[in-house]
């Protein structure tokens, strides 16, 4: 009978950063960061990671609201008119992921060396990682927390300043372990909210009106998506009918306001 030749198994791991329990950056999105710095254009930066433009601006208007600041900016001038450019705070960024990537890849094989019997005594892990349809995602501290028979109202605060309420089953609270100065992720998806450009003297039901910036605008045949910048830094996208773009005269440095109801929030916890 052949003998059968048992396969190498080697430690490894991919190294990720992380604020207040929440995923900033791993390998592929420093990369993205990278692709930026070199092409100077994210569509070209796209185009090398081998994602859509709009995938690549997903993950970039992520990054810059965990951060608190900006790591990629759009920047006027220049050939065509401007293009897309790191923050000193994306490039130290990088630069502080390469330094611990080296020493992360020195610890694993010094490891690796004294567990030569690792693939008998540990059994195989999977790293398990959330993936949402939900175009915008906050990342706060929840500041007031306010309980009520069936539904209670949670109030968080984003990292620019700039402040969410919530409405979500008192189960939910206690299954999630929601508490006044815990940290919390608010989900919207981009077609619940409502884009405003003059809503002085107007009075909305929706309890959250966000002012800020147009940043960003990807027409389309039917639909626009149009990015808002807030006062904070973070910023807010929504899906809004074409003609409903024009009517409201939407124009990049037009101030407007992003409108949605505290019910269309969906609100999760760091384990």
């Amino acid at each position: 009978m052949e003998e059968t030749t048992k396969p190498a198994v080697a430690l490894d791991g991919e190294l990720w950063l992380s604020m207040n329990g929440l995923s900033l950056a791993g390998l592929k999105r420093i990369e993205l960061l990278e692709h930026i710095a070199a092409c100077g254009s994210i569509t070209q930066a796209a185009r090398r990671h081998g994602i859509s433009y709009k995938n690549a601006w997903d993950i970039v208007d992520i990054m810059n609201n965990m951060a608190g600041e900006p790591l990629v900016e759009r920047s006027t001038g220049g050939k065509g008119g401007g293009g897309t450019r790191l923050t000193a705070a994306g490039l130290q960024l990088i630069a502080t992921f390469r330094q611990l990537e080296t020493e992360h890849r020195r610890f694993l094989q010094s490891l690796g060396t004294r567990l030569p019997g690792i693939a008998d005594s540990l059994p195989l892990l999977r790293r398990l990682a959330m993936k949402t349809s939900a175009r915008n995602q906050f990342f706060g501290t929840v500041r007031r927390l306010t309980l009520g028979a069936i539904n209670d109202e949670v109030e968080i605060e984003l990292k620019g300043g700039d402040r969410l309420v919530a409405v979500i089953t008192h189960e939910s609270t206690e299954r999630l372990g929601i508490r006044v100065g815990g940290e919390a992720i608010a989900l919207v998806k981009a077609p619940w909210i409502i884009v405003m450009t003059d809503d002085a003297g107007v009075k909305l039901s929706a309890r959250n009106r966000l002012a800020g910036e147009v940043v960003a605008l990807a027409p389309g045949a039917v639909n626009t998506e149009v990015t808002i910048k807030l006062a904070g830094g973070t910023t807010v996208s929504a899906i809004i009918t074409s003609q409903s773009a024009t009517e409201l005269g939407l124009a990049v440095g037009k101030s407007a306001s992003a409108v949605f109801k505290a019910s269309h929030i969906i609100v999760g916890v760091p384990e």
